[in-house]
């Protein structure tokens, strides 16, 4: 038997930890072999001076993880494990410096992004009222798995809101709650055929493209016009499903017309089993008019699948998104996912229920408009009073974020450096463009994003964007 010793200082691991660590090595290095005894509980703890208990509950250790095996009577023996092949040891083993991650904390930076919202005036007083509330009214739930699908209640009340105020025409079954719109689009393109086309908007959401380019499907970038997807190189490349930002075009701001609409829909339904995907993401967030219905309030033959998220509204950290599907395809999501574990915090759901339900999400919403709308402005002025006739500005009153024009002759590499250099973190245009290369010019888009900006640091931003441009 390999000799070792107990270290019983008061920094060194438990007494039981080390002597299992010690066996565990000499079985899996072979210095003790299959089928050898190991000494009683008794005399191996009288040999390292320790007390019985300690050293039975390593072998009991041992044993639950199959490196020993015991025989009544007989005593404790070695299992047989095999060599590990080529592998080196954990302690050599360092993760490549290619795959390390610094902290997403960057001292002293300002944000332009169009992706973080303004936590600072989150209700959180009254989200953690409607969260004790769930505590209270739904414990026997949060025992349980889940409805796929998310739970009655949550759909029920998501489905009387999006009525109110997007016009939106559906039943609470036909609602799909998930973490995110990446998740709710992966399950939805997950159970079409292989074969199937999916136009999207060039410039547009390059998760979207990328995650659906991943799923190895036929992905159709389509450009704009000025009303918003051209309708003429839909009809001509004849995809089976189009993903549009009707309300706010992602990234360009721009707000789509009825008349493209009714194009839309049209073309939807010279097709059999043809959707459009509205993402009406951030379309709470108007200003000066009123709320523009969505594309599905329109929508007679059901050929819109909408889709919206509270990711803007409250926190992006909550995780909610969700999608509303025509019958058919109800149907098709049911027979597919009837095993489903919904993925969202159920917390999270029965909190935003009642969040909801008692009006303060609707008020929420109201404050959020008028700060936004005040902080958009000021943002706004700021550009152009530093930049004045070399900027270009698509005022679009809707919306975190709108495209800004500049009369810059740089690349948008030497762009991006300098912004590392000003500690700014901007978006270029290149960013969301999904096929083809950005013609060179004279100018320069960025998309600037509004929310997590504090209003006494705009002054100071846009003087840093000044220096990043020129």
């Amino acid at each position: 038997m390999i000799k070792f010793h107990i270290n019983q200082s008061e920094n060194a691991n438990y007494i039981y930890q080390q002597i299992y660590e010690r066996l565990k090595g000499f079985i899996l290095e072979h210095k003790i072999t299959a089928g050898d005894k190991l000494p009683s509980k008794r005399q191996l703890a009288n040999e390292l001076g320790v007390s019985i208990n300690s050293v039975a509950t390593a072998y009991d250790q041992l044993l639950a993880e199959g490196y020993i095996y015991t025989i009544e009577r007989k005593g404790y023996f070695v299992e047989t494990v095999g060599h590990f092949i080529n592998v080196p040891s954990l302690k050599e083993y360092k993760l490549p410096k290619y795959l390390k991650e610094t902290s997403n904390h960057k001292k002293g930076w300002l944000s332009f992004s169009h992706i973080a919202t303004d936590s600072s005036r989150f209700p959180f007083n009254e989200w953690m009222k409607s969260q004790q509330k769930a505590i209270k009214e739904h414990k026997r739930e949060f025992a349980e798995i889940t409805h796929p699908q998310g739970p009655f209640t949550v759909r029920r009340a998501i489905s009387d809101m999006i009525a109110l105020t997007r016009g939106v025409t559906c039943e609470p079954e036909q609602i799909v709650i998930g973490s995110g719109t990446q998740p709710l689009v992966h399950q939805l393109m997950a159970m079409q055929s292989s074969n199937i086309k999916i136009a999207v908007e060039n410039p547009g959401y390059s998760r979207i493209f990328q995650l659906l380019k991943t799923l190895n499907l036929n992905v159709l970038p389509i450009e704009l016009d000025k009303e918003g997807i051209d309708i003429g190189e839909l009809k001509r490349t004849k995809p089976d499903f189009l993903f549009v930002t009707p309300s706010h075009q992602f990234p360009t701001g721009a707000i789509m017309p009825i008349s493209r609409r009714v194009e839309l829909l049209s073309w939807a339904t010279m097709k059999e089993d043809r959707y459009i995907i509205e993402d009406d993401y951030d379309s709470e967030f108007k200003y000066g008019t009123d709320n523009i219905p969505s594309l599905q309030s329109l929508d007679q033959n059901r050929r819109v699948i909408y889709v919206g998220t509270f990711s803007k509204t409250l926190l992006p950290s909550f995780r909610i998104s969700y999608m509303v599907l025509p019958p058919k395809l109800l149907e098709k999501y049911k027979y597919h996912y009837s095993d489903w574990i919904q993925g969202s915090n159920s917390l999270h759901l029965y909190t935003l229920h009642d969040f909801i339900q008692r009006g303060e999400y609707a008020r929420h919403i109201k404050r959020m408009n008028q700060h936004y709308n005040k902080k958009r402005k000021h943002l706004i002025n700021a550009l152009r009073l530093k930049f004045q006739g070399n900027i270009h500005i698509k005022d679009v009153p809707a919306g975190l974020h709108f495209l800004a024009t500049f009369n810059a002759e740089k690349s948008y590499e030497k762009i991006n450096e300098k912004a590392q250099e000003e500690k700014l973190e901007i978006y270029t245009i290149k960013r969301f463009m999904l096929e083809g290369e950005v013609k060179r010019s004279s100018n320069i888009q960025l998309v600037i994003g509004f929310a997590s900006i504090k209003q006494e640091d705009i002054a100071e931003a846009v003087d840093r964007l000044y220096r990043v441009v020129y």
